[in-house]
């Protein structure tokens, strides 16, 4: 039999399904017999979630970390054979599987779902038709969510919506989202309108649909010249149904924002602040995870280790990622913790932000700059390159002090993390915030009351809606959450805006330098490659050659030769 790339994903995916489902074997366990209860639902649905937070044991070749690394707020950084993380920032590739780790948890995550459709209908013992409705609409929605990070970071994929094996060619970008938009619209139907609690943050939501459906339309409408988002059962999504979506998400979800913004970071919580000047003269309270401002996040648990992490769970490794590299991240950068460097913030950024919002408390809440902020920051440390100074202080390792003694987390206080610096970060991941859904909210219906609801909590004064306010607004209140390099996809402002980074003043290896062109410059890989990137050639290889690479990739002079 030959063995296609979706063979042996599938094939994969079940001997890892052997874990979620059951310790019994799998000629025990068949979809004849699995799943029948309700406690065998809910089994099934940890393993469609599971796929959320495995890509993320394997940071550096995911869908979040290529959109920080590759937008134009951030540079590749860590050390000078981090060559994974510079060519992100160039749009070049560094291996041929630069992405297989991510693929095949997604494609994992997408079976898993599959399967689950196909045989939730002969569970039974539900409480109510609620419960089972809501089991459903989160499995479309993750498979919605699956599918839509595919096709953000490869473009056009093979659209596998059965766990019959089959060797298929990628699909046109209109099929994909497609089904995208039926899975979300089912989400929505199904799932009951319960408002937040912290218990369902971990959760998919009506609300988490509604804003997820919003996020796909403006991608798609706006990378693809489109007006309405198409749907496979037929007929389309147009913007009016998007906005009736996030009308009622803001009027009915019991989400809102925290107060003050800063609040949302960890640097604010109870273990740190007392040893940390900011939060102290700031009189700033970590929300933690699981706030009213988080509309659907990836969960990390404590029981993590370098072993058997399917049994075990992940812990947050952009954190361990974007911290500092060796030499700093101790008490002279107290409280930022060490790391792999990656990710130092463009320079641009923060003169922009500084000129364009003078006050906003979301500049020092967002970025630190090491002149500053930090006691006795040592460039160059550790070879780290593309180093600017500033560094972002959302998604980074907070220390803490324990009786005088400086520890990697303040997680190991908080969460009983393990005592490792490189596995003690327990913060949610948030994919989708609510001041995004406001922001969305004012993009679509081009007005500026819900815009002048988040500039509002950051003491700004109101502004007239444009799109070039609501951009500028985006990009300051959204930094480092993921999203300005697909903005910059979906606006066409990507050609122009990545171009800009050459020329920015940085040091390498604690030299100062430039930064610079390669494989022609960043406007000529974009406009080869459409911002997408290489699908893993294995995956070609095992499909013999009915899969094909995406333009702009497959040559040598498309790989990152290194400073």
């Amino acid at each position: 039999m030959k063995k296609t790339f979706l063979y042996l994903l599938i094939a994969g995916t079940l001997t890892s399904c052997e874990k979620f489902l059951d310790t019994e074997s799998y000629d025990k366990k068949n979809t004849g017999n699995f799943p029948v209860t309700v406690a065998d639902a809910n089994s099934m649905l940890t393993g469609v979630y599971n796929s959320l937070s495995a890509a993320i044991s394997n940071p550096q070749h995911s869908h979040f970390y290529m959109a920080e690394l590759a937008s134009d707020d951030r540079f590749g950084g860590g050390g000078e054979n981090d060559r994974d993380m510079q060519g992100l920032d160039h749009l070049m590739n560094t291996q041929p599987d630069r992405f297989l780790s991510f693929w095949t948890a997604r494609y994992q995550g997408i079976f898993r779902a599959n399967t689950a459709l196909e045989t939730l209908d002969q569970v039974s013992g539900w409480t109510n038709e609620d419960q089972k409705n809501q089991v459903l609409g989160e499995v479309y929605f993750l498979r919605a969510l699956y599918y839509f990070e595919l096709s953000q970071l490869f473009g056009e994929v093979p659209l596998v919506t059965s766990t019959e094996v089959s060797n298929i060619p990628k699909s046109p970008a209109d099929a994909t989202y497609a089904l995208i938009a039926d899975d979300l619209q089912k989400a929505i139907e199904l799932m009951p309108a319960n408002p937040y609690t912290s218990v369902s943050a971990g959760h998919a939501t009506k609300w988490a649909a509604q804003a997820l459906l919003a996020r796909v339309f403006l991608f798609y409408t706006g990378y693809y010249n489109k007006t309405e988002l198409p749907r496979s059962s037929g007929g389309s999504v147009n913007k009016a149904q998007v906005l009736q979506g996030l009308e009622a998400c803001i009027a009915n979800s019991g989400h809102n924002l925290i107060p003050d913004f800063r609040n949302l970071w960890p640097y604010a919580n109870q273990y740190t602040k007392q040893d940390y000047p900011y939060a102290q003269q700031n009189n700033l309270n970590y929300a933690g995870d699981g706030h009213m401002e988080t509309v659907f996040a990836v969960k990390f648990g404590t029981l993590v280790d370098w072993g058997d992490q399917y049994i075990l769970g992940y812990s947050n490794q952009y954190n361990l990622h974007f911290s500092l590299r060796s030499n700093n991240g101790q008490a002279a950068t107290f409280p930022f913790g060490q790391g792999w460097g990656a990710g130092p913030v463009n320079t641009s950024l923060w003169n922009e932000w500084r000129q364009a919002e003078p006050n906003d408390i979301r500049r020092t809440g967002s970025i630190i700059n090491v002149a500053t902020d930090l006691d006795g920051y040592i460039f160059g440390a550790d070879n780290q390159m593309e180093e600017t100074g500033y560094w972002q202080k959302k998604y980074i390792a907070i220390t803490a002090y324990d009786n005088g003694n400086l520890i990697p987390s303040y997680a190991i206080l908080a969460d009983a993390a393990p005592a490792d610096y490189q596995l003690a970060h327990m913060q949610d991941l948030v994919l989708i915030r609510f001041a995004d859904v406001l922001l969305m909210h004012a993009e679509l219906s081009e007005t500026a009351t819900n815009l002048n609801r988040v500039r509002a909590r950051a003491n700004l004064p109101a502004v007239t809606y444009s799109l070039a306010a609501l951009k500028r607004e985006r990009r300051w209140e959204l930094a480092f959450e993921g999203l300005r390099y697909f903005d910059l996809m979906r606006w066409h402002d990507a050609v122009t805006e990545l171009a800009k980074q050459e020329g920015i003043a940085i040091r390498n290896k604690g030299i100062e330098t430039q930064m610079r062109a390669f494989g022609g410059g960043y406007a000529a890989r974009y406009q080869a490659t459409g911002g997408f990137w290489a699908i893993p050639t294995s995956q070609i290889a095992l499909s013999d050659g009915v899969l094909t690479q995406n333009a702009g990739w497959g040559e040598s002079t498309h790989e990152f030769p290194g400073w």
